[in-house]
């Protein structure tokens, strides 16, 4: 009875938006789009053949896409990474989303391929299953003669011996515990700084012999995760075009009390707008105001995933350094245009009106991009229809997908490469030589660089040490300084002497490398060489905020010189949040005493460096009382649950929000107040700015919209009230009166029946 009225419902929706369509037609509506005619004009979204598929591809003048790998050889392909011999290793997820209800979605059908050319003609011919029976896969990482691979919840290690996974080891039990799908750990990036960094995480990874190092890290973006040929990060959520760090990865998450530090997780492209070349209903909130144009085509971001800092040294150099954003909702590929502005990376977008890539075919759905080691930029292409997961999908994309018959099949994926039209791409040949993988840290590609710099330090070869320190001296071009600095780090061969002569570069990316490695190489009998120099780098501005961030480092060494040095740079860069959040990130659990100091040199409150440090001890004080989980988890099991896999991955697990993803719910009026305010947010959602506790928040410091679960069958209306009550009682949150009830859920449904629109903080205020 159930499934007939919501089928109803659905009828009733799409009939009442098909209506609304209609008049928007040229029919006296001021030469407005006829909206029904181009939704005839999409009707057809058969599976096309690759060859077929790149014809519908709309590329920058002077770019071919390239077919690479197809159906069968590989389906529903989500991740990959090229080994030295050109090979692909590539995760398929074929298990996600089966129909619109996710039925199957727990089968073990994810598999790890191994893809290879076996007659050189750049098409991949021939595959082979490494590892089978996964339940939805989703990243991997070659390292050290083995491989990294994430299968929720688990992490784990496999040896490689003749292509066969060998010593299956345990790394990580909870690395993408609680969330779903879409809102799990990914990426397995191994950075220039030689950690494995990820998105939707705040964990980083290292191989040490055969120990497993885990340390937390800044917490970042939501699918895919790239670097630049600094080693520096950037990501996305799903609404938003980049974000990255201004700063190493390493540095600056020290401090566990201090919820945002200025320089990571920034907003790099302001700009979230879309140009699709086709119409884009088939968007999760298409029946909203704003999210498609009069074309039908989508506005702004909502499924930006999959970044890559273009560095191959294939294209012309006006490419070199570009950010391109994988969009698979609007079936296109979006160029961004980066530059330095000392330590600060700013962007735009590279054109208006039009997108890099932009495909007609509503299958094409690119989820993660590449640098290969021919230079070319590789998609990966999950082509399908479904790319919605289940628990936000909403009755009218679950029509959409109906209408145009998107379900099937699911055993489709390509591999494409982008390449200079007319162009040679050719695979660097690899060898077991050290002094030719030295000379490869030159070389004109960031992939084989970074390829180069991991073999000799997975091979060990300490025979290579006097080549690079020798490299370290040739200071014309940064980048391969900054190769032989972390390739002699990841070999435990750096010495101070190496370091000392970087600090005093004139070239500032080359200081900038080596105060990023020089934790790496301080220790406790040798921090009284870089002490003086450290002191006179207080002085640079560009150097002062990583100055702040190696204190961390120091104080473990001379506690009174560290102090000393964080004292010069809150005094001397009182106005710079930069510097200011690089030297609050050494005051754990010291901060209200740090404070009282500072007041006595200077009396001034109202610094960006007071404001901000008193924002962490605000935050010190909203996070002590979280002693009442367990007894609220024992209450309400159901609540707890939804909360740790659905709701803590943007709002975090200490409900005090996620940066650039959600605000907080602890001490958040919208929880603590009217019942009949709340419960509209958690069914239908809430768009745009919200103020929490006297604050406005809005993109980018969060996402710009929060979906609803109305829609979603696996929650009923008593699981509902549950999680809400479960946040209501949660942390420093105190309700009175009685608790929300089912009933409640259900009178809520009946009030807003028939409706899908999220809510936004104006209409909320406006119930009683």
């Amino acid at each position: 009875m159930r499934s007939f009225v919501t089928t109803v419902k659905i009828l009733i929706i799409c009939t009442a938006f098909l209506s609304l369509l209609s008049c928007n037609s040229n029919n006296g509506n001021g030469g407005k789009p006829d909206s029904l005619a181009i939704r005839k004009s999409i009707e057809d979204a058969s599976v096309l053949k690759p060859a077929e598929a790149i014809k519908k591809m709309h590329i920058e003048d002077g770019f071919e896409v390239k077919l690479v790998a197809e159906e069968p050889l590989i389906a529903a392909p989500v991740a990959m990474n090229f080994d030295n011999k050109g090979r692909l290793w590539v995760v398929t997820m074929m298990d996600y989303m089966p129909d619109t209800s996710g039925t199957g979605e727990d089968m073990p059908t994810g598999k790890v391929m191994i893809l290879s050319d076996t007659n050189g003609d750049g098409v991949m011919d021939s595959s082979k299953v490494f590892l089978d029976s996964l339940v939805l896969p989703r990243a991997l990482c070659l390292i050290d003669g083995g491989i990294l691979v994430a299968e929720p919840p688990k992490l784990w290690y496999y040896d490689i011996k003749d292509d066969k996974p060998v010593n299956k080891t345990l790394v990580d039990s909870s690395y993408a515990d609680g969330g779903n799908v879409e809102h799990q750990p990914n990426g397995l990036l191994r950075a220039m700084d030689n950690w494995i960094y990820n998105a939707k995480s705040d964990v980083r990874y290292r191989k040490q012999g055969n120990k497993w190092l885990k340390e937390k890290t800044h917490f970042r973006g939501q699918w895919g995760i790239a670097q630049d040929d600094e080693g520096r990060l950037f990501y996305n959520t799903n609404s938003e075009n980049l974000l990255g760090d201004y700063f190493m990865p390493g540095l600056g998450s020290g401090n566990t009390n201090q919820r945002k530090v200025a320089g990571y997780v920034e907003s790099i492209i302001k700009d979230n707008r879309t140009y699709p070349v086709r119409p884009t209903p088939g968007v999760n909130r298409g029946y909203m105001e704003g999210v498609l144009d009069d074309s039908l085509r989508l506005t702004n971001f909502t499924a930006a995933c999959g970044p890559v800092i273009y560095n191959g040294g294939l294209f012309d150099e006006a490419y070199h350094g570009n950010a391109f954003v994988a969009e698979p909702s609007a079936n296109l590929i979006k160029r961004n245009i980066l530059t330095d502005k000392g330590y600060i990376v700013d962007g735009k977008q590279a054109y208006q009106n039009k997108e890099f890539l932009a495909s007609e075919d509503e299958r094409f759905r690119p989820v993660n991009l590449y640098v290969g080691p021919d230079g070319a930029m590789y998609i990966i292409d999950m082509y399908r229809g479904i790319i919605q997961h289940k628990t936000y999908l909403t009755p009218y994309l679950k029509n959409e997908i109906k209408e145009r018959k998107l379900t099937n099949p699911l055993n489709c994926g390509r591999i494409y490469k982008i390449i200079p039209k007319g162009g040679d791409a050719k695979n660097i040949v690899f060898n077991n030589d050290p002094q030719q993988l030295v000379e490869l840290l030159k070389n004109k590609n960031g992939w084989v660089r970074n390829e180069a710099q991991q073999m000799i330090i997975d091979s060990n070869y300490t025979a290579a040490s006097p080549a690079l320190h020798e490299m370290l001296k040739s200071t014309d071009n940064f980048i391969p300084v900054a190769h032989a600095l972390w390739t002699l780090e990841g070999l435990h061969a750096l010495q101070p002497a190496d370091v000392l002569p970087l600090l005093q570069n004139n070239n500032w990316l080359i200081r900038m490398q080596a105060l990023s490695v020089l934790p790496s190489v301080m220790n406790k009998n040798n921090y009284n060489q870089f002490l003086p120099l450290l002191q006179q780098l207080v002085n640079d501005t560009l150097a002062a905020p990583y100055i702040g961030y190696i204190m961390h480092n120091m104080q473990q060494y001379n506690a009174a010189a560290a102090k000393q040095i964080l004292m010069q740079l809150t005094s001397k860069y009182a106005a710079n949040k930069y510097v200011a959040d690089a030297v609050i990130s050494n005051l754990e659990n010291k901060e209200e005493s740090f404070l009282k100091e500072v007041v006595k040199i200077n009396a001034d409150t109202t610094t960006v460096f007071a404001r901000r440090l008193r924002k962490v001890i605000d935050d010190i004080a909203k996070a002590r009382s979280q002693s009442n989980q367990k007894k609220l988890a024992a209450l309400y099991p159901r609540g707890a649950h939804i909360f740790t896999t659905l709701c803590q991955t943007c709002h975090g697990l200490d409900g005090n929000g996620v940066t650039a993803l959600a605000p907080p719910l602890n001490k958040s009026n919208w929880v603590q107040g009217n019942k009949n305010q709340l419960i509209p947010i958690v069914l239908y959602g809430l768009t745009g700015p919200v103020k929490v506790a006297d604050h406005l928040y809005k993109s980018p410091e969060i996402n710009g919209d929060m979906p609803g679960i109305g829609s979603n069958d696996e929650y009923n209306d008593e699981d509902i009230a549950q999680v809400l009550n479960y946040i209501r009682n949660s942390w420093n949150n105190k309700v009175s009166g009685s608790a929300i009830t089912a009933k409640d859920i259900s009178d809520t449904r009946k009030k807003y029946e028939g409706r899908q629109k999220t809510f936004t903080m104006e209409e909320l205020e406006g119930i009683k």
